[in-house]
């Protein structure tokens, strides 16, 4: 039985999430402030963290700063702040979900299961096995990327989408499509792919303001792109003769030509792009 711990400093809201929570299977822990919240989760770690972003004490960034050094615990953010920086923010800083209040009980209980099946689920079959892009691995089953060989430290959304991609090269794929896709929702804001791919690019591209394995399709939305090897455009040194130019033993040049066949200039082909 999984266990989510509901930080939230009005009573009512988090007395209703506890209760919807319980009723769908949950063991729920409860903490109305940040400090209170870090010592439940130090001694019963939970498998997911409803946190809202307003809170006495410590704040929710902050909370989830340092839940996230101990280790990748799910973490939905529940908000009064309906202002899209405030959502934005949550989503940059690597929260899994973002639901702003006033807010659907039942929604938020279908939002927590799905972010819990998704964060231990065991892919099968065509989906198992090690995804590789250059110096990226990704492992589907054992839920671990890395890139050059250190670890990437990402959120299971971020994974999700990471994965989901890169075993569809070369297909564009909407914000919506991924959306339902990825995140299990019909419907959403999406703002939310768009954020995740930001914080991907980060993580994985070498240059993340021009992407080349995640790029954006415009009028669409995006795809991986496997790439291809760039070709040598290394000009060869004007100093290195054509097979062809070489001088044949039996001619002798005139002093005021050029030998036949021999190139007097560099080809101005050569040192383009």
């Amino acid at each position: 039985m999984a266990r989510v711990l509901v930080v939230d400093d009005d009573a009512l809201v988090s007395e209703v999430v506890d209760r919807y929570l319980r009723n769908a299977g949950f063991d729920v822990d409860r903490a109305a402030d940040g400090p209170t919240a870090l010592r439940v989760a130090e001694t019963t770690p939970p498998d997911l963290v409803v946190l809202d972003l307003m809170l006495p004490g410590l704040d929710g960034i902050e909370v989830f700063r340092r839940l996230r050094a101990h280790r990748p615990v799910p973490v939905i953010m529940l908000t009064a702040r309906a202002d899209e920086s405030d959502r934005i923010t949550g989503l940059e800083i690597g929260a899994d979900d973002y639901v702003t209040k006033p807010f659907s009980p039942r929604e938020l209980t279908l939002r927590v299961q799905s972010v819990l099946r998704r964060a231990n689920e065991t892919v099968p079959g065509a989906e198992a096995g090690v995804l590789r892009a250059g110096t990226l691995v990704v492992d589907a089953a054992a839920r671990t990327a890395t890139r050059h060989g250190v670890p990437l430290g990402l959120t299971v959304r971020e994974f999700d989408l990471l994965a989901f991609l890169l075993r569809r090269p070369g297909r564009a794929f909407t914000r919506g499509e991924l959306l339902e896709h990825v995140w299990g929702w019909s419907y959403g804001d999406p703002s939310t792919v768009t954020v995740h791919i930001r914080r991907l690019r980060e993580k994985i591209e070498d240059d993340p303001t021009a992407p080349r394995m995640l790029v954006t399709v415009w009028g669409v939305g995006y795809r991986y792109d496997p790439g291809t090897p760039r070709p040598d455009s290394t000009p060869r040194p004007d100093s290195t003769p054509r097979p062809d130019s070489t001088p044949r033993p039996d001619s002798t040049p005139r002093p005021d030509s050029t030998p036949t066949g021999q190139v007097a200039a560099p080809d101005e082909g050569r040192h383009r792009g």
